[in-house]
């Protein structure tokens, strides 16, 4: 089964889908590594490795199309990704969805905020109208050439225009033909509660740690029926929170010790990497080669 047909599994699956967000190749392998289903790339976690800012929407789709895309080769799981307003146009919408089934994702979505997107925990977002955000997605649709490829909008209505606006957008969405859609914001209990209520089917809960401390805990978000809850920012948290007290200590201590438990060992890193299997397909080209130089020599003698 292909990587998008599985997804679309796991949307439909019972119960709670844990999906931690990568923000390089590394940290997908290491999730993947250890056990989960699924996982996301999103532009704060993008943004952030790639260029060490914050996500104002200062990249581009070819950087996204490319950083994603290394993400989906270091792992065999779906991919889930962050598409911002598309980067541009309806041209420029469908030059996305082109690129990103090249990279290989498993689904993306797009918000209604004006071009460029910035993280919708930011101040400052604005939304065009609803008219240009169906255009937005009726382009992504038509652009599609693999149907199992999730296609979702995401609307930051809420913070601008409230709950009931929010929602109203989403059922639009949805009847344009995508996926699901999801208001941004809508965290609380209440507005949970109002949003799986209006819009059927799966939908999925952002746990960001860019939204500051978290509204509901793991078993409020699966008792009000959520299918997948995201962290799309917890492992960008947790590496920058790694590094800066290994290098706090190196520079305060000229020494590792301090934070030496925190530091992963030598072997558990080349089983996250796949060093055997990196050596043993190796191995198996040179055999290869050999075997077939050392047959032309025996039909020589």
């Amino acid at each position: 089964m292909n990587v998008r047909k599985r997804y679309r599994e796991i949307l439909l699956a019972p119960g709670l889908n844990l999906q931690p967000g990568a923000y390089d190749a590394l940290s997908a392998r290491i999730m993947e590594y250890c056990g989960f289903e699924s996982i996301s790339g999103g532009g704060y976690a993008a943004v952030g490795s790639m260029l060490g800012e914050p996500d104002g929407g200062q990249s581009n789709m070819r950087d996204y199309a490319d950083h994603y895309g290394r993400i989906v080769d270091a792992v065999e799981i779906p991919v889930y990704v962050d598409a911002d307003t598309g980067f541009g146009g309806v041209h420029n919408i469908r030059k996305m969805v082109r690129a990103f089934e090249r990279a290989g994702v498993a689904g993306f979505f797009i918000s209604d905020q004006v071009f460029p997107n910035r993280c919708g925990y930011l101040p400052g977002k604005q939304i065009v109208s609803t008219a240009e955000m169906l255009a937005r997605l009726n382009a992504a649709l038509d652009a599609r050439t693999d149907p199992d490829m999730v296609i979702a909008a995401r609307t930051d209505a809420y913070h601008l225009e409230g709950i009931d606006a929010a929602i109203g957008r989403c059922l639009l969405f949805k009847e344009s033909g995508v996926d699901f859609a999801k208001p941004m914001g809508a965290d609380s209990w209440d507005d949970s509660k109002k949003v799986l209520a209006a819009l059927k089917g799966p939908l999925n809960y952002n746990m960001s740690h860019a939204a500051g401390k978290a509204k509901l805990t793991l078993a409020q978000i699966e008792e009000l029926g959520y299918s997948i809850c995201g962290f799309s920012s917890a492992a960008l948290f947790a590496a920058v929170g790694g590094v800066k007290r290994a290098m706090e200590a190196l520079q305060r201590d000229r020494s590792f010790a301090a934070v030496e438990d925190e530091i992963c060992g030598l072997d558990d890193f080349y089983e996250i990497v796949r060093l055997k299997r990196h050596n043993d397909l190796e191995q198996q080209y040179v055999e290869a080669g050999e075997a077939i130089v050392a047959k032309r020599n025996k039909a020589a003698e």
